[in-house]
């Protein structure tokens, strides 16, 4: 399973996230393709090297020209629909959109589909968003995973006046997310960031046990006295000590059979259909000197009762007996 780990000590934002992304690996020109696929203003891709605090770090600029037409959420949606996109994409792109619209619409008191985006930049905030899903499915991404969520604290000028920090809208999309403020009076995680985090994260905390292959770092835009940077680890994912050891609890059933009818061979497929892992047969001799076939089975411990009803029921049965073991893996 190929993982994504967003380290956000410092913080994260749209143009972080696809920073980290490229950083990573992801192929910008994919990502300028997919945008240029949309029906709406043109956005250009600058990716710039930078140095932070010693590491190297890589910043996406976006440059849009502005438009005439300012997008609602019902109309990115819709554009969304008709892009020639991977559903994958989409279906990211959409989700992140949701989470952005359905803050500004509770904190504004709006309907969803009016909410606009302008205060982000239309053209940018798509670009961010969708160039995030695209890069997330170029590097093959199945799950990711994210520290806690540095807000920042204070206060800050916006469209609507001063606003504190974190924003209301960041406030309502971090719900249930565990989230600080670092005690520093910045906006470190925005609106944009925070949507495209918690519409991709299965779960927040130190990073899982990952074999990691790359690390990216997507660069901000404040000097402060550590790095103004998201990281990203991409790697494999691997099973903790106590998942690849687990016992595998199974059962060992027995019976005799003093076999008139025949029909061993019709009994022994009869168990293995009903999900029995191994079956055998062994030549005894009963206590009176009775020749039998003793069968033996090996079964998971949900399918213990039909396959002991299974052998109970052949002719010449005699009692079935049953003993729990574990098997070590």
């Amino acid at each position: 399973m190929r993982l994504a780990y967003f380290d956000c000590f410092a913080g994260i934002s749209g143009h972080m996230a696809l920073g980290a992304l490229v950083d990573a690996g992801a192929d910008l020109d994919a990502i300028s393709e997919a945008l240029a696929s949309l029906p709406v203003g043109s956005a250009l891709f600058e990716r710039e090297r930078i140095d932070v605090h010693g590491l190297s770090a890589t910043r996406v600029h976006i440059r849009s020209r502005p438009e005439a037409v300012i997008h609602t959420y019902g109309s990115i949606r819709s554009i969304l629909d008709q892009a020639d996109l991977p559903d994958e994409v989409r279906r990211t792109s959409q989700r992140i959109f949701r989470r952005l619209a359905e803050a500004e619409a509770r904190v504004h008191s709006k309907e969803i589909d009016v909410v606009t985006f302008h205060e982000y930049g239309d053209i940018e905030a798509l670009a961010s968003i969708v160039g995030c899903a695209v890069a997330l499915h170029e590097l093959g991404i199945e799950r990711v995973y994210s520290s806690p969520i540095p807000t920042g604290m204070g206060m800050a000028r916006t469209d609507h006046g001063m606003m504190p920090i974190p924003s209301p809208e960041v406030m309502d999309i971090l719900q249930g997310v565990p989230s600080f403020s670092r005690g520093i009076p910045i906006e470190l995680t925005t609106p944009t960031g925070a949507a495209i985090l918690t519409a991709v994260a299965e779960g927040y905390g130190d990073m899982p046990l990952m074999r990691s292959e790359r690390v990216g770092y997507g660069a901000g835009l404040y000097r402060l006295d550590f790095p103004h940077v998201v990281r990203l680890i991409v790697g494999e994912e691997l099973q903790t000590a106590s998942e690849r050891t687990a016992p595998q609890r199974d059962l060992l059933l027995q019976t005799n059979i003093v076999d008139r009818s025949g029909g061993i061979s019709e009994l022994l497929a009869g168990l293995l259909s009903l999900g029995a892992r191994d079956v055998w047969t062994a030549e005894v001799h009963l206590h009176d000197g009775t020749p039998a076939t003793r069968v033996s089975v090996v079964a998971p411990v949900e399918r213990g009762a039909a396959i002991a009803d299974r052998l109970a029921a052949h002719d010449g049965a005699g009692p079935v007996g049953s003993v729990p073991f574990d098997i070590q893996l």
